[in-house]
């Protein structure tokens, strides 16, 4: 059994430490355009089956070269490239499955649907955290309601000890940060299927001490393809960031002044694009060198047995000291790598693009969570 993993970020050292605790693995291909962060990452995942790769995904034919003969391939690279890498898993009869980030791009994905399940493959957009785990979760606990009414997501990456002013560290792709909170969110509301503003419907909300203070707001991409599945089937569903209090509010000064724009400016004769410049800024004064914690809080409202029941799916996963993980890291590399590695040994049956809310089988897929100390707290009302 032979996995490709092209990217070795921070996920991707995640996903390829995880992958390779796995004996029915043969051999991980982990493939960067900078060998360097892939021998790092092989170096860290301390497997001789972990083989350091250079890829450069840009080029079609050297790609499908490389990657031809894995059972499955996992993207954990920028989501620009995950419609390429889609038609060519197609092309060479692998399964995919990739790390998501852009609504637009997954609706794109959807629609090779016909041509993956001609070909006996199985695609999987946006596995992770949130959309990824949260989505398999919200499966699960769907299927405890004889009828289900609401259903809300609200997810965060936050550091242990927070430092003003936005009291938040980098625990993923800063590109995928500012996507997070410039695009629309989209939500079930009343029944319809909607577009709300990014950063917006700030509400409190508390977790257990020393969590009694956050907050959380829309942000796009959190749902995923859950409005397309649960459409005619809840009266409302939505997703939103949790932050501490006040990030909403300084972010959204910084989008106002246009510090988040993508439009060239000049400055001084230099052609600056604001989001790059931002996104640089944040890397450097938000560094990822922090302990951090992971938050998931599910809530579904309906009727089970004749009664009005509230379920609640709760997560709180901190920094691992023994392998150095962060959380962000454990909750979105170790769920897509349990994805890969159920697809790999044939626990997902269904062929196409589907989305993991009907594809991933949510008890094999928690189970395999507890196998890795995951904690998911289950509270009935």
């Amino acid at each position: 059994m032979q996995i490709a993993l092209l990217g070795s970020g921070m996920m991707g050292k995640a996903i390829a430490y995880d992958l390779a605790q796995n004996d029915k693995i043969d051999k991980i291909l982990v493939c960067d355009i900078d060998l360097s962060n892939a021998e790092e990452v092989a170096a860290f995942a301390k497997s001789d089956k972990v083989v350091p790769t250079w890829l450069d995904v840009r080029n079609p034919s050297g790609t499908k070269n490389t990657i031809s003969g894995c059972s499955v391939i996992i993207s954990a690279i920028h989501y620009q490239f995950n419609l390429q890498l889609s038609r060519l898993a197609i092309e060479i009869g692998a399964n995919f499955i990739d790390l998501g980030g852009n609504n637009r791009v997954v609706g794109e994905q959807l629609k090779l649907h016909e041509q993956a399940k001609s070909k006996g493959v199985t695609i999987i957009p946006d596995t992770g955290l949130a959309p990824g785990l949260v989505q398999i979760l919200t499966s699960s606990g769907s299927s405890r309601f004889d009828e289900l009414e609401n259903v809300h997501l609200r997810v965060g990456g936050l550091p242990q000890n927070p430092e003003p002013p936005l009291n938040y560290k980098i625990v993923f792709s800063v590109d995928g940060l500012i996507n997070e909170y410039i695009e629309d969110a989209v939500v079930i509301r009343d029944g319809k299927v909607q577009n709300v503003k990014a950063l917006s419907e700030v509400e409190e909300l508390s977790f257990p001490s020393p969590f009694e203070k956050l907050e959380a707001f829309q942000t796009s991409g959190g749902t995923s393809t859950l409005p397309l599945t649960y459409y005619g089937k809840v009266k409302n569903l939505d997703y939103k960031t949790i932050r501490y209090p006040g990030h909403s509010r300084l972010f959204q000064t910084l989008i106002s002044l246009g510090f988040c724009s993508s439009e060239t400016v000049l400055v001084n004769e230099n052609k600056v694009v604001p989001r790059h410049l931002t996104g640089m800024l944040l890397e450097r004064a938000l560094g990822r060198d922090e302990k951090d914690v992971v938050l998931v809080s599910v809530d579904f409202e309906g009727r089970k047995d004749g009664k009005n029941r509230h379920l609640k799916y709760r997560i709180i996963d901190y920094y691992d000291e023994s392998t150095g993980l962060t959380a962000m890291m454990r909750s979105t590399g170790f769920s897509s790598s349990i994805i890969a590695q159920m697809l790999a040994e044939g626990k997902i049956e269904r062929k196409g693009v589907v989305p993991q809310e009907i594809s991933v089988p949510p008890d094999v897929f928690v189970e395999e969570l507890s196998r890795r100390n995951f904690s998911l707290e289950e509270i009935w009302e």
